[in-house]
């Protein structure tokens, strides 16, 4: 089995991405991202939908279900609200 060094903030980033998308350590949340990124295959994003992330977008996807979304205008409406929000506290 082969090593690999890796400076002490890229561990512990790699730390808590490895624990936050349900991984057991880091060396195998280092093989996976490696395995995917070094293969010949076609693209496959099956990696990415990790058990945290399919609960995320199942969430998500009952809070659209019973109501509790912005259509397009009111989210276009709420960013221009928030921007110029922004503006007026962060512009001299």
């Amino acid at each position: 089995m082969q090593q690999v060094q890796l400076a002490e903030e890229l561990y512990r980033n790699a730390q808590r991405r490895a624990q936050a998308t349900g991984f057991s350590s880091v060396d195998e949340y280092v093989a996976e991202i490696l395995s995917h990124e070094l293969s010949d295959e076609v693209e496959n994003f099956d990696h990415l939908f990790t058990p945290e992330r399919l609960a995320h977008i199942d969430a998500a996807l009952a809070d659209c279900r019973a109501g509790n979304y912005y259509t397009s205008e009111e989210a276009d409406a709420e960013l221009a609200r928030r921007r110029a929000e922004w503006l007026r506290n962060n512009n001299p």
